[in-house]
């Protein structure tokens, strides 16, 4: 859908005889941006939206960790068609992201490790007026675990969250018995808030969650620290 317009305002913007110099090079530009999302280089990683042409990298990894990731994970309702294994529900899945992205409600982040797939971490609920919140949820190939890598993309979208969206704050929630979640914010030294009892559905159980939070100006504080430890030079490209 987002790839239509684009092709549209560009068809456009020829009909209309608009000059193919700097201004013309600069909408392109711009459009494909929107198109493709931003980009987010840590150390190790790129992390960006997913896009159609990652199905079967995506399928072939959540085949394979299905028993690794479901039982963290919302059940999904009997009979709803599947991503991981209909190329078309994969492909309605990234085009809801995209209409997320763009509403400004959410960004979907794909992990790229050796320029594999490996995973996600998710800016969801993004509100904006008075909260300027968010929360970041994540998941990783079993393969692969263990590497380090989740706790990298989270800083990685906790910098484009302050830095690029001007949020203050970002929250993670995780099913407290899910060891290798809590290992990844305790080991960023992200602040603890407490107990919400029975927050979110997981697999079917309406599960309590360990809250966990962090502000703009905790990130201030850490920023640099963050970025020498985790990230390139320049955190977007």
């Amino acid at each position: 859908m987002l790839l239509a317009a684009i092709v549209e305002v560009r068809r456009l913007t020829t009909m209309l005889g608009v000059s193919s110099g700097r201004w013309r090079q600069s909408l392109n530009e711009r459009l494909t941006q929107m198109a493709l999302g931003p980009e987010v280089l840590t150390r190790r990683m790129l992390l960006r939206p997913l896009r159609p042409s990652d199905g079967p990298a995506w399928q072939e990894v959540r085949q394979r960790c299905d028993s690794w990731l479901t039982k963290w994970e919302p059940r999904r309702p009997p009979g709803s068609a599947d991503a991981v294994t209909s190329r078309r529900v994969f492909e309605n899945r990234c085009e809801a992201r995209d209409r997320e992205r763009v509403a400004g409600t959410a960004i979907g982040f794909a992990m790229f490790y050796d320029g594999r797939f490996v995973g996600e971490c998710n800016l969801n609920n993004i509100a904006r007026g008075a909260m300027q919140s968010a929360n970041i949820g994540y998941w990783i190939d079993e393969q692969v675990a263990g590497l380090g890598l989740t706790g990298e993309a989270v800083v990685g979208v906790i910098g484009h969250a302050f830095e690029t969206l001007g949020l203050h704050r970002v929250e993670i929630a995780i099913v407290p018995r899910n060891g290798a979640s809590l290992r990844v914010v305790e080991k960023l030294g992200i602040r603890r808030e407490g107990l919400a009892e029975r927050l979110i559905e997981i697999n079917g159980v309406w599960e309590d969650h360990q809250r966990f939070a962090m502000t703009a100006e905790e990130w201030a504080e850490r920023a640099t620290e963050f970025r020498r430890q985790f990230l390139d030079e320049d955190l977007l490209l």
